[in-house]
């Protein structure tokens, strides 16, 4: 049996129609996948950070709406919620609102990849806002409360800034995990990396080179968060407070 012959050129060969190159739909599925990703990234800190404080404050029907919206979202599989947001929600919606999910709206495909991974995304972020908050002296709370700050001031000016900083590596590993799970987008029809990736091999059925590049891409993006949120840390770390680390 002949070993196997590595072709590399092949993302230099042009597509049989519209003239690109295969390397080129790599880099646009590439483009798409970190574009998805981080404004998926920046609404799920914004609500998972929200959502966590509702699940540590002492008003009882808040914490109810943390705690569901986290064991919602969590524990459904991401798939199965990009396929309610995408195939069933325009249905039950009134039709005015439907056919404009279905069609009016420009890209449906990104913005429901983009709103899915923030929710999913979210209700993990929350969980560990949670417990950032909890690990937190109960002390400080009260100090703060008997200087005459609000709750919303003790968490704003107190406890926020101390739980996000201890809390940045596993928003790391979430971060990381965004981009990884924006890969199940291609199932709703987003042309990402992934995608692109599948696409390619079709039409080349160079299956090893066209998904070791697409590997090689996926840990570039990895090494490369984890090194700004590396540098993050180091920046705004709480000398004395991880000396054991």
């Amino acid at each position: 049996m002949d070993s196997y012959r590595w072709n590399w050129q092949v993302f230099w060969n042009t597509v049989d129609y519209g003239g690109e190159q295969y390397y080129q739909w790599l880099v646009s599925g590439l483009l798409l996948t970190i574009a998805t990703s981080l404004l998926a990234w920046c609404l799920a800190l914004f609500l998972g950070i929200l959502l966590g404080v509702c699940t540590t404050t002492p008003l009882k029907w808040v914490c109810w709406i943390g705690d569901i919206y986290v064991e919602v979202f969590r524990n459904i599989p991401l798939i199965v919620q990009m396929f309610l947001w995408f195939f069933v929600l325009p249905e039950i919606l009134p039709p005015s609102w439907g056919n404009w999910l279905k069609t009016g709206l420009p890209f449906p495909e990104f913005y429901t990849a983009v709103f899915s991974l923030a929710f999913f995304t979210a209700a993990r972020i929350a969980e560990q806002v949670k417990a950032g908050i909890m690990s937190i002296p109960l002390g400080q709370k009260s100090a703060g409360l008997a200087m005459g700050f609000t709750l919303l001031q003790v968490y704003r000016y107190i406890l926020l800034p101390c739980v996000l900083r201890i809390m940045i590596p596993p928003l790391t590993s979430e971060f990381i995990n965004i981009f990884k799970n924006s890969s199940v987008a291609l199932t709703i029809g987003l042309l990402e990396l992934m995608a692109t990736g599948q696409q390619v091999n079709e039409y080349t059925f160079q299956g090893m080179e066209v998904f070791s590049v697409v590997t090689l891409l996926y840990v570039g993006i990895a090494l490369v968060v984890n090194a700004i949120m590396a540098g993050i840390e180091e920046r705004v770390k709480i000398p004395g407070y991880l000396e054991g680390r």
